[in-house]
């Protein structure tokens, strides 16, 4: 039996798809732990929802304290009283490292996928991963460079977005079923698939949507939604919505058919990347999260696309400076893109690694637990 935490929504698609995995390697395992959806439909008996767990930022999080030590101490005492042969921590890393922890006091095997951003915050922590993490499962290659400069042995197993994210509409196809021209620009929205990041980021993107078409006229636009967020969540701010504004749950074939886009900084700028499609990244947090972020943040870039680049190669607009006006002057920009540019957002498809991660992340559990 495995114990299996993921904290947030991405999280459970990568855990559910570790799950199929590892079912399939080593058929019989049973799963309990902590998931949304998409783990329950791979298997995992869940005892409490990703939704328990949904916090952003330092401000969220003291927040919501009491709901966290109570799950926290549910999962101790499931893992206690289950006594499973590994726990597989995914991501959250603030809830993780402290239940990593624990479950070693307890004398249960600890597996962490997806490695906390060690590299952003403090590089310290990886002695706190020596301790408590019997194996550590990476996305990146500079991650595995990291830990091995600490004297830890990091497997690198790739990011399972490679094999995730494609289109399989045309272009043309795909714009005329949504109503648009397929001879003018279009530009994707991508706010978050979070309700606070709606709520921080569509307002500025609108704005600059319509900044754009005041520039150029025929340039198109779609709002992409997460199928995560609830119907009708992007309705308070439909009256500043630029003409013709469509919105899509059809990610990757809406994304595949836009020729760039103002995306949330997260995992979506790798989606976007692995289109190959130029972008702006824009992020906007509370005060006081932004505060203690620029008190304790180690690296020059926060966009994942940059950071995986080991460069900045797409435009970062953070807090203030995530101004319609400034969105709107770089996203026009993007419209023309460069060819270093274009082979740049190659290079970063190519550092994420070869298709087939989780199926590598599922070897490396089953030789764990053998």
């Amino acid at each position: 039996m495995i114990l299996i935490v993921a904290g947030e929504e991405s999280g459970d698609m990568r855990a559910a798809a570790l799950v199929r995995e590892i079912t399939a390697l080593c058929p019989g395992t049973r799963f309990i732990g902590i998931g949304g959806e998409r783990c329950r439909r791979a298997g995992v008996a869940t005892f409490t929802d990703i939704t328990e767990l949904a916090v952003i930022g330092f401000s969220e999080v003291i927040k919501n304290l009491a709901r966290l030590k109570r799950v926290f101490d549910l999962t101790l005492e499931h893992a206690r009283t289950e006594r499973p042969n590994a726990a597989i921590l995914v991501d959250y890393p603030g809830f993780n490292l402290r239940l990593a922890r624990e479950l070693k006091k307890d004398g249960i095997k600890v597996i962490y996928y997806i490695s906390p951003q060690v590299w952003a915050w403090k590089e310290s922590r990886v002695e706190a991963v020596k301790r408590s993490v019997d194996r550590m499962m990476v996305l990146f290659p500079f991650e595995k460079d990291l830990y091995a400069r600490h004297g830890y042995a990091a497997d690198i197993v790739g990011h399972p977005l490679v094999d995730e994210v494609h289109s399989d509409t045309p272009r043309d196809a795909f714009l005329a079923q949504s109503g648009l021209d397929t001879q003018k620009p279009v530009i994707a929205l991508l706010p978050g698939s979070r309700a606070k990041e709606i709520s921080r980021h569509l307002p500025v993107m609108l704005d600059a949507a319509r900044l754009i078409q005041q520039q150029r006229p025929e340039t198109q636009f779609i709002l992409l939604k997460a199928k995560s967020l609830a119907q009708g969540i992007f309705t308070p701010w439909m009256p500043r919505a630029p003409e013709g504004l469509k919105i899509s749950e059809d990610y990757y074939n809406a994304l595949g058919a836009c020729d760039s886009g103002i995306v949330c900084s997260g995992t979506a700028t790798l989606e976007t990347a692995l289109m190959g499609k130029p972008m702006v990244v824009v992020y906007k947090t509370s005060w006081l999260t932004w505060f203690l972020a620029r008190l304790l943040v180690r690296i020059p870039c926060i966009a994942l696309v940059n950071i995986v680049a080991g460069k900045k190669i797409v435009e970062e607009l953070l807090q203030n400076n995530a101004s319609p006006r400034q969105i709107a002057w770089e996203t026009l920009k993007t419209l023309d893109p460069s060819d270093t540019l274009r082979r740049e957002l190659s290079r970063v498809k190519d550092l994420l690694g070869a298709p087939g991660a989780s199926r590598r992340a599922a070897l490396v559990v089953c030789e764990e637990l053998s």
